[in-house]
């Protein structure tokens, strides 16, 4: 098999990024209109980010950076990913993620409509972290150890598998083509 380097799904990560831009700009919005958005949106996006985590992975063999960067997403044999090891794959990413926006949902709550638009952006954020649960600041390290610790990871193995690959027992590797097919 012919692993995917570093730059490669550093990449992929990229372009997943500039994906999910258009998303992260409406959630701003909705989030400058309702004070109660971060509840309305906890469900919705869990949801998104199984589909996009493991649902394409499953499917595809990988997210949209992934494909377009001509990589797939296997198991350690060169087969398809299971739905067991997309799972383990995103569930570290997912309990974080869950757990962080359940500490902002309760922060939001916390404050009344009044205080919540009396502040621009900025100042709003720093009030919601510190009206978080205490918790929440072990999440957010927990968070970019685990996010910096995947990239450091990726750098010092020979098939450049990052801490999710070993959970789930994956590789990337690369294609010639996009895989589409369903």
């Amino acid at each position: 098999m012919n692993y995917a380097g570093f730059w490669r799904r550093f990449g992929a990560y990229w372009v997943d990024f500039a994906i999910f831009l258009p998303l992260i700009g409406i959630s701003y919005f909705c989030s400058e209109q309702s004070r109660l958005f971060q509840l309305y949106w906890f469900v919705p996006g869990l949801l998104i980010g199984l589909w996009f985590h493991v649902y394409l992975v499953v499917t595809y063999g990988g997210t949209p950076g992934k494909l377009v960067l001509k990589t797939r997403i296997a198991m350690k044999d060169g087969t398809a990913v299971t739905v067991k090891a997309a799972i383990l794959r995103y569930a570290v990413l997912f309990i974080l993620t869950l757990l962080s926006s359940v500490a902002m949902i309760i922060a939001t709550l916390k404050m009344t409509d009044a205080e919540y638009f009396s502040s621009g952006y900025m100042v709003r954020s720093a009030t919601l972290v510190a009206l978080a649960p205490s918790w929440n600041r072990l999440v957010m390290i927990l968070l970019q150890v685990w996010i910096w610790g995947e990239f450091i990871t990726m750098m010092f193995n020979k098939k450049r598998r990052a801490v999710h690959d070993f959970i789930a027992g994956t590789v990337v590797i690369k294609t010639s083509a996009p895989d589409l097919s369903v």
